[in-house]
């Protein structure tokens, strides 16, 4: 009969599907193991092979904990509401509860077709109201601990969208949904005071075992920035102005102020003869992006404002201008002008010719600005100090004099909540006719959206459901008086920020999860998705967790222990799949063609997990031919397990190899190096192949070893090797260290010139293999971060010396 995927996977699938076999058990006395994947947004174009890559690599996970004993909660869901179900719906007059559903249905299948091990029973949908119930509710705690707010804010306006976007949302001055430009809009929005988690959300990136590249990108959005807040009197109005710098030591080189041009001192330091100017500048700036505003390679532009402010260390009047690089929302929307040792200061300061004065030796201020360390000149009050020393020392002064205070200002700026869009989570508030708010009562929710027959979004600030009377005009139950709903949606990152936490208890109808299930489950072991949710995601998920955690609903002060990202898998041009390259490749067409197995055993083969690498049918094929070689190996034509099969165990070389691959795998799945695994598994195979009577202990055992990786083709294996329960629970296989004792080496690794590491390795190990090991080890990516070394030396079985 031979080998057939399109019998034996669908086989597999119905058993398992039938028996529940993945499902986790709450408070097992087994180890716990919480394996999570980012859930999909379920598109209508379906999956494309690049998805399932992540999935692959936590089910081999998953799959390999459960055979060493492990306790694993797998699950899967669906991060569904969003503009893409919306706009569809708009252009096809189709509900997006529908197309959401539609979709769901086509992932769920797809997904299931790749036999992943999930715990289908935990499975959730973001736009189900018996979950967003809670997304609500978890809004109300986040209310009613004073992190939420109203203001009317100038927040970032995608035209194309017709909605306002989050910092985060925007990437170079354009939508990271579609692709429009962004402009800036002043629009009542509900706001969530992240930055009151800012130092948090900083310091605790250290206790996670993340890619440090993701935890840099992280500091970066955060932004902390030390400095001194300095006052700078400006008598003209009888007032002052508070600046904030990073380099308080370089005061007596400050030769003008700064304002952005929403501050509101620019009106009143504006002179009479300055208006009209003044006005047609600030009118100009509030049509672009902070992105555009804080480009450093655009030319700066400026207004004299025709008042004066006075430097606070030399009593000197400068000159105050307005500028669209200074943001109202960082700092305190001032800043000092030090063009001898701020680039950009230097480039405005030329431009419009305004004085530029050296107080730190070292530079040449008429070639550019020196921005370094060097001693102070023309500062009598730290003349001769180095930068840290004069940072300390005119921070003090200042302090003394009540001129100023040591400061920490962040880049971070609270959450833009709202969206001026139908399909999203409603925000459960009232809006009373005092002009009050009325947080709904737990009781009430979910408070769910209400059909609507046009989805188009008004473009005026305000959503779909602004429209619909009967639903927005209410009674506010409390005072019995007519009260109007909120008719802005919650951003669909709302329903991302927790929903690890409903997968411990998805049908709870009482509380979002269960206190016990929580203190067993969390915090998630091990988190796997792409890099491109590195801000977004993972920092709102990071703060809501944090409120809950000072609130006492979970008790992590993080949700996500281990993160890693998989790399891009791209089509076979090299270039990232897409519809208008022409380029996806569905995963339908390789499972009918290949089977799932193929499938997930060539995306864990194609290289190291956080790379990118193009696909290729060809090395598909030669994974297909593996299976089949696998399968004949053990069974004779009729499906029968092979009569020439030794039922002794494995001797001499035979149990040498077996040994070796059995150790060598463990090795690499632990170390997530799921190519390099499989490398081994095929190295068997070959080895197998040339001896006489293969042992069918030690196939037995091979079987046991592939079966995370090819769970369907083992599965039926198993069962004709006369097993009657199903593989996903046996022990791992485990080797006698004797019969490799002299196979192996201890091999010392060298960063630069020092000793980092030490790696256990074949003693016939290849350098490419034993490079790719290397470069996966923690220690060693710690070091390297993403960048490949500039040199890899391998001197065999003596040393690794890699040079940054």
């Amino acid at each position: 009969m031979g080998y057939d995927h399109k019998r034996i996977e669908p086989k597999w699938q119905a058993f398992w599907e039938r028996e529940k076999t993945f499902r986790a058990v709450d408070f097992s006395p087994k180890p716990k193991l919480y394996i999570l994947d980012m859930f999909p947004y379920p598109s209508g174009a379906g999956l494309h092979v690049g998805h399932p890559e992540g999935y692959t690599a936590t089910d081999i996970v998953a799959r390999y904990k459960r055979m060493r004993g492990f306790n694993v909660l797998h699950p899967m869901g669906w991060d569904a509401f969003g503009l893409p179900a919306e706009n569809y719906a708009i252009q096809t007059g189709t509900h997006p509860a529908v197309t959401t559903r539609r979709n769901i249905e086509t992932f769920r299948r797809q997904i299931k077709a790749l036999g992943f091990s999930y715990d289908w029973d935990r499975e959730i949908d973001t736009t189900d109201p018996a979950y967003y119930r809670w997304t609500q509710w978890i809004f109300l705690e986040i209310y009613r601990a004073g992190l939420a707010y109203e203001a009317e804010v100038p927040i970032n306006w995608c035209e194309a969208c017709k909605t306002g976007l989050a910092n985060e949302e925007v990437r170079e001055g354009v939508c990271d949904r579609c692709g429009g430009r962004i402009t800036r809009r002043s629009i009542r929005q509900w706001m969530l005071r992240i930055t009151a988690y800012a130092q948090r959300l900083l310091e605790d990136l250290e206790e996670l075992d993340w890619p440090e590249s993701i935890k840099e990108m992280q500091r970066n959005w955060i932004g902390r920035s030390d400095g001194a807040d300095v006052v700078f009197r400006i008598p003209a109005i009888a007032d002052s102005v508070s600046v904030f710098t990073t380099r308080p030591d370089t005061l007596y080189g400050a030769t003008y102020v700064v304002l952005a041009p929403e501050h509101p001192l620019v009106e009143r330091v504006t002179a009479p003869d300055r208006r009209a100017e003044v006005a047609a500048y600030r009118a100009a700036a509030a049509g672009k992006s902070d992105l555009d505003r804080t480009d450093l390679a655009r030319e700066k532009t400026g207004v004299f404002t025709g008042g004066y402010a006075v430097n606070p260390v030399n009593g000197r009047s400068i000159p105050i201008w307005i500028s669209d690089y200074v943001l109202m929302t960082y700092g305190t929307g001032a800043i000092m002008a030090v063009p001898a040792h701020d680039q950009r200061d230097w480039e405005f300061a030329r431009r419009f010719d305004l004085p530029i004065v050296e107080v730190v030796t070292g530079g040449d201020i008429e070639k550019g600005a020196h921005e370094g360390d060097g001693r102070h000149v023309g500062s009598p009050v730290i003349d001769g100090l180095d930068v840290p020393d004069g940072i300390r020392t005119i921070t003090a002064w200042l302090e003394g004099r009540g001129l100023g205070r040591a400061s920490v200002h962040y880049k971070l700026r609270d959450w833009v909540f709202s969206r001026q869009r139908y399909w999203g989570e409603p925000i459960p508030v009232l809006h009373t006719e005092d002009g009050g708010v009325r947080p709904l009562s737990d009781a009430d929710l979910p408070l769910e959206l209400p059909e609507v027959a046009r989805y188009e979004p008004t473009g005026t600030g305000e959503s779909p459901l602004a429209a619909i009377r009967d639903w927005v005009e209410t009674v506010d139950p409390e005072a019995g008086r007519p009260a109007r709903r909120e008719t802005n949606t919650m951003p669909q990152w709302a329903g991302s920020c927790w929903y690890y936490l409903r997968y411990l208890d998805p049908h709870d109808d009482v509380s979002a999860w269960d206190r016990d299930k929580e203190r067993y489950w969390m915090p998630v072991d091990l988190y796997v998705g792409g890099a491109e949710h590195a801000v977004l995601h993972l920092l709102y998920a990071r703060f809501w967790h944090k409120v809950l955690y000072d609130l006492g609903h979970v008790s992590t002060k993080e949700p996500f222990r281990k993160l890693i990202n998989q790399g891009l898998i791209l089509g076979e041009d090299g270039e990232k799949m897409s519809k208008s390259r022409g380029n996806v490749i569905n995963p339908d067409d390789i499972v009918e063609s290949y089977g799932a197995d193929a499938m997930r055993l060539y995306e864990m083969f194609l290289g190291p997990l956080e790379r990118v690498k193009p696909w290729s049918t060809r090395g598909l094929e030669g994974v297909s031919r593996f299976i089949r070689r696998a399968w004949g190996l053990i069974l004779d034509d009729g499906d029968r397990v092979r009569g020439e099969l030794n039922p002794e165990p494995p001797g001499g070389d035979e149990a040498r190899i077996l040994a070796k691959t059995i150790q060598a795998v463990t090795a690499d799945v632990d170390g997530l190096r799921f190519n390099t695994a499989i490398a081994r598994l095929m190295e068997f195979v070959n080895a197998e192949l040339k001896i006489e009577r293969p042992s069918k202990p030690a196939l037995e055992t091979f079987v046991l070893l592939l079966s995370p990786f090819a769970p369907h083709v083992c599965e039926d294996l198993w069962e004709k090797l006369g097993h009657r329960e199903t593989i996903a629970y046996e022990p791992w296989p485990e080797y006698d260290p004797e019969r490799i004792r002299d196979e192996v080496v201890t091999i010392p690794i060298q960063i630069d010139g020092k000793l980092r590491d030490r790696i256990e390795a074949p003693v016939d190990i290849g350098e490419e293999e034993l490079r790719d090991a290397v470069l996966g080890r923690e220690r060693v990516r710690a070091i390297l971060g993403d960048r490949p070394p500039r040199r890899f030396v391998y001197v065999p079985r003596r040393m690794v010396s890699i040079v940054r």
